[in-house]
């Protein structure tokens, strides 16, 4: 049976939750420890945060969850055109060649020029095209992964692909699904045995958030929306030697933003009812908003991640999920005996389709494909109220 297109997951031009997956070409361990070779790769999953914190300042999508392993990663994303739509055509061109330069200086040092900044601006038909890749989850990965790809061959001295192939991608069809899905991605370390509970999985959007209470920062990886003088830049290509270059990758890096929490690059978890309607604009240039994503509080929403973590699928009996969280998923129509079958087993019901979420979510999401269901959509019943 072929996948979905693209085009029936999400659309560009309008606001929608994806879940997205990437794998390692053949699942070999190319971002932890490979038993066949004895190499140790786990650097690599830091160079894929950093990689996907630097694009959340460039896209009009935000991260609202993550999960890096060994040998794939995990994105709960959300497309943002209203937000693009609030960029001015300049701004525009300054992020499309931070990512997409043409010509770089070196692999690092996307620096786009003046010239080339107010060259773009001017051609309207282009700047248009530009909008709608900036809010695309595809364009996005590509981004994403490319680069990654290269310096991990660069790395091992090898040719070929590092990832699989094209990403898969879920869309989240109402908040019962992205709950569920946001704490099967959290969980996802615990899962493959790398972490004992949230507070150790590093590489997550839940430690980052735990960390951030904390009041753990980090350097941002943000990307400067400045150009570079036309005359500098082809200074530099004139003269440019490997002395040179070491110096200014070194300035470069010391240019890096300010400290910021380690969450701060991420969507807010909670949707601020109260907040004015529209994009929410991110005013601190690190994510493309601050808008939420769950009608919960961050500290109930830890809860509910460690105590599900410490719950194990498989026995006859269901554990009774605890009275004080109850309301956190009956509110979603969710029945509390499959709150922990529904997370641990959130392939098991999703996984064959394109889409997640409630039977009458699902059903809508067929008939707007014009499909007569969606794959899981009956058996995920068991795990809602009167479905």
């Amino acid at each position: 049976m072929p996948r979905t297109p693209r085009a029936e997951q999400f659309d560009p031009s309008q606001v929608c939750i994806i879940h997205l997956i990437q794998r390692c070409v053949r699942r070999s361990f190319l971002a932890g420890f490979d038993e066949s070779t004895g190499k140790d790769y786990s650097h690599r999953r830091e160079w894929i945060r950093c990689r996907m914190e630097r694009l959340a300042s460039v896209f009009g999508i935000d991260v609202l969850t993550y999960a890096i392993l060994s040998n794939h990663l995990h994105l709960v994303a959300r497309t943002r055109p209203d937000v693009v739509q609030e960029w001015s055509d300049k701004e525009v061109a300054i992020r499309w060649l931070r990512v997409f330069p043409g010509q770089r200086i070196d692999e690092h040092l996307a620096e786009p020029t003046t010239n080339s900044v107010d060259t773009l601006a001017n051609n309207t038909e282009r700047i248009q095209l530009i909008r709608l890749r900036l809010s695309d989850p595809s364009w996005f990965m590509k981004a994403l992964c490319e680069p990654i790809a290269r310096l991990a061959n660069f790395q091992d001295k090898a040719t070929g692909h590092f990832w699989e192939g094209r990403f898969k991608a879920q869309a989240i069809t109402d908040e019962a699904a992205l709950l569920a899905c946001s704490i099967y991605v959290d969980l996802n370390p615990i899962r493959a045995a790398m972490a004992s509970s949230p507070q150790e999985s590093i590489h997550t959007s839940a430690y980052d958030r735990i960390k951030a209470l904390e009041g753990k920062t980090i350097q941002s990886a943000a990307v400067d929306l400045v150009a570079i003088e036309t005359e500098e830049a082809g200074r530099i290509h004139r003269t440019k030697t490997p002395e040179q270059l070491r110096k200014r990758k070194a300035e470069a890096k010391k240019k890096r933003g300010p400290s910021i929490l380690r969450d701060a690059w991420l969507s807010p978890l909670t949707l601020n009812e109260r907040a004015k309607t529209g994009a929410q604009t991110s005013r601190s240039g690190v994510r493309a908003s601050d808008k939420g994503f769950l009608c919960t509080n961050l500290t109930d929403y830890l809860k509910l991640l460690t105590w599900t973590s410490r719950q194990r699928v498989g026995s006859l009996e269901k554990p009774n999920i605890p009275k004080d969280l109850e309301p956190i998923i009956h509110r979603l129509g969710i029945e509390g005996k499959m709150w922990c079958d529904l997370v641990w087993n959130f392939k098991k019901y999703f996984g064959r389709g394109s889409a997640a979420g409630s039977p009458k979510s699902l059903k809508e999401s067929a008939e707007n494909r014009n499909r007569k269901f969606s794959p899981g959509q009956n058996r995920v019943a068991t795990c809602f109220f009167g479905a």
